[in-house]
């Protein structure tokens, strides 16, 4: 009987989105293939340092204990290693307790065609070259930029924030500001559309099934007030009043309720960012996101006129 993964929210994950291979990648750059191999054989007992989406995913696959014996989340691993190569980063996974025991490895091959084979609903990966090939064969894709991200095991929460236009909803309005280069007509645009709903974005059927699974962490807590909610969604954009009624009015027709909303009309989001600390942020603009991502975990979502 084939197993089912369509009734649960499934993350496609590379090997550098996980863990940390500055090293193995500057033994693959510097001395080739076969002494990378050899490295990696060498050193297969030793795990890898945690990467920037670590923290993320560990967090991710704590809600499984929400429906123990029907997880609500699977994580997959995509990998361009080899399966002997990528024996390591197996190893890493077991050594750090997390479940995940699903992976492809595909010898250098670009693993985006592989998106839908698996549901996936959000594909995560350091290779910028991936992310924009799956992205422009329409799968929700993101860049991890590189950080140093400290994993806080004693922070139970998992904050998960996300830019509005060209991520959550598409990039209709972002391109209405992009051709007139006035905020003034932007403001006008959305007024005029403010009971109209935008159409979905890239990452909108992650955010379903993450609130989906807010929805079973509140039922939780009706039915147990001693339990302590995971999940907390935020909003941060650049949008700023009168532009944030379609937001609001987007999000009620969609069912989907989030924790906090930042309109920040310009402010650098980092400033909300550092107090908020969320554990991934996804944005689909790369000046709101370099100058932070050594110490926030940053996501790049390369789509729309704002990347053109």
């Amino acid at each position: 009987m084939a197993y089912d993964l369509t009734n649960r929210l499934v993350i496609g994950l590379s090997s550098s989105a996980l863990f940390d291979l500055k090293d193995s990648d500057k033994v693959f750059r510097n001395e080739g293939e076969q002494v990378y191999r050899e490295y990696q054989r060498q050193h297969q007992d030793t795990p890898l340092n945690k990467g920037v989406a670590f923290p993320f995913i560990r967090r991710m696959l704590t809600l499984n204990e929400l429906r123990k014996g029907d997880a609500l989340v699977e994580v997959i691993l995509l990998s361009r290693n080899d399966p002997d190569t990528g024996l390591r980063v197996m190893n890493s996974i077991e050594h750090y307790g997390l479940d995940i025991t699903r992976a492809m490895f595909l010898q250098g091959k670009s693993p985006h065609a592989y998106i839908p084979a698996f549901d996936i609903e959000l594909f995560l990966s350091a290779n910028p070259q991936d992310v924009k090939q799956a992205v422009l064969a329409g799968y929700p894709a993101g860049q991890i930029l590189e950080g140093n991200i400290k994993d806080d095991t004693s922070d139970h929460e998992l904050r998960i924030a996300f830019d509005f236009d060209g991520v959550i909803a598409d990039d209709e309005a972002e391109a209405v500001y992009k051709d007139t280069k006035e905020l003034k007509y932007f403001h006008s645009h959305e007024s005029e559309n403010v009971d109209v709903p935008h159409n979905p974005g890239p990452l909108k059927a992650f955010l379903d099934r993450i609130s989906e699974i807010q929805k079973i962490e509140t039922q939780r807590l009706e039915d147990d007030p001693r339990y302590k909610p995971v999940l907390k969604i935020s909003i941060v954009t650049a949008r700023n009043a009168p532009s944030h009624k379609r937001v609001i009015n987007t999000m009620r027709t969609w069912g989907i309720d989030v924790n906090e909303a930042f309109f920040m009309g310009g402010v650098e989001k980092a400033r909300v960012l550092n107090i908020l600390k969320p554990h991934i942020f996804f944005d689909d603009q790369r000046t709101h996101l370099d100058e932070n991502a050594s110490i926030l975990p940053s996501v790049h979502i390369p789509f729309g006129v704002a990347n053109n």
